[in-house]
């Protein structure tokens, strides 16, 4: 399944998301994917998600007792998910429950697009769905996962991986990051950047990013890249290079890239690049079709440099992402 051919809502009815939570799930990897999937939307005009929670048990114990989750739907309410995400549960040892695991199974045999948040590649790769696949997982369980899992080629140090119908996400927080890919796979820059808004979240951080982001100590001086990408976000249509990005943070340009690194697990180009390509998706949604004035407007130059990158990034190509998001198109 590629990346054109994604789980878009339905042109009959609304995208139906479902959780499965089981015994010692995470209570935060639920709580995002209802923040990004579950709740409405009145800042956007519709919702954009049906959502619903389901559990193999009447009665769920969550992680570490903290609560005890009840009244949602039997696990075969999975069996009608467009999108399933898994349970994930700090202790990765203890294997699922086999009625779960053939949940995943049937899903991923029908085509349901599936997510696993954390140590939800576990319960993946233990259904048998990811062998052959790319995936990831938290860094600390990187180890524990090859020995178990050898056939699945594990990205251990990303943010989240996207490989068409299964998608996977690093730690606690890169589940909000994974969540806002799916929503701008599914409906668009604009409202992907509309929900983060609303979830006060950084709009785009690829997915190739780092998971360890280091940061200074707080009596170190203010080393914050802010302002600089705030300046750079202004000037997006200007050539502008790493070096002038430098020149602004008033550092050489090897200090710039250490605090790219340190501070958002990217590289000063990536950034831009991945800031040019998110403008650009914007400018096609609302209606510029002039591919070379998208990429002037943008920074990227010509049209050709506009659909290398964008297909490179996005997996799709400027004219497909057109007929998808654009103003025609909803």
């Amino acid at each position: 399944m590629t990346k054109e051919s994604s789980h878009a809502v339905h042109a009959a009815g609304i995208h139906r998301v479902v959780v499965i939570v089981d015994e010692n799930s995470n209570p935060f990897e639920l709580g995002c994917a209802t923040e990004v999937f579950g709740l409405r939307r009145p800042e956007i005009g519709r919702d954009l998600y049906d959502f619903g929670l389901c559990s193999p048990e009447p009665r769920t114990l969550m992680r570490d007792g903290f609560f005890t989750l009840t009244g949602v739907a039997g696990l075969e309410a999975a069996d009608a998910a467009d999108t399933l995400i898994v349970p994930n549960r700090p202790d990765i040892e203890v294997p699922r429950r086999p009625a779960v695991l053939d949940a995943v199974r049937r899903a991923h045999a029908r085509g349901a697009r599936l997510v696993g948040f954390c140590s939800g590649a576990f319960t993946l790769a233990e259904a048998g769905v990811l062998d052959g696949r790319r995936a990831t997982a938290h860094w600390q369980w990187a180890k524990s996962f090859r020995a178990r899992f050898p056939s699945v080629q594990l990205a251990s140090d990303v943010l989240f991986v996207d490989d068409g119908d299964i998608l996977t996400a690093a730690g606690s927080a890169a589940a909000l990051d994974l969540g806002l890919h799916v929503v701008r796979r599914d409906h668009g820059a604009e409202v992907a950047n509309s929900v983060s808004r609303r979830l006060v979240f950084a709009a785009h951080r690829d997915g190739g990013q780092r998971q360890f982001v280091e940061r200074p100590m707080p009596d170190l001086p203010d080393e914050s890249l802010a302002p600089v990408l705030a300046w750079a976000q202004e000037r997006l249509d200007a050539p502008l290079a790493v070096s002038d990005l430098a020149a602004r943070a008033a550092v050489s340009s090897a200090t710039l890239h250490r605090r790219f690194r340190a501070q958002l697990g990217t590289t000063p180009l990536a950034w831009l690049t991945g800031e040019r390509i998110a403008l650009a998706c914007r400018l096609i949604e609302r209606g510029e079709y002039r591919f070379e004035v998208v990429a002037r407007r943008s920074g990227l130059g010509t049209a050709a440099n506009l659909r290398a990158l964008m297909r490179r990034e996005t997996g799709v190509t400027p004219s497909a992402y057109k007929a998808r998001f654009g103003p025609e198109a909803n």
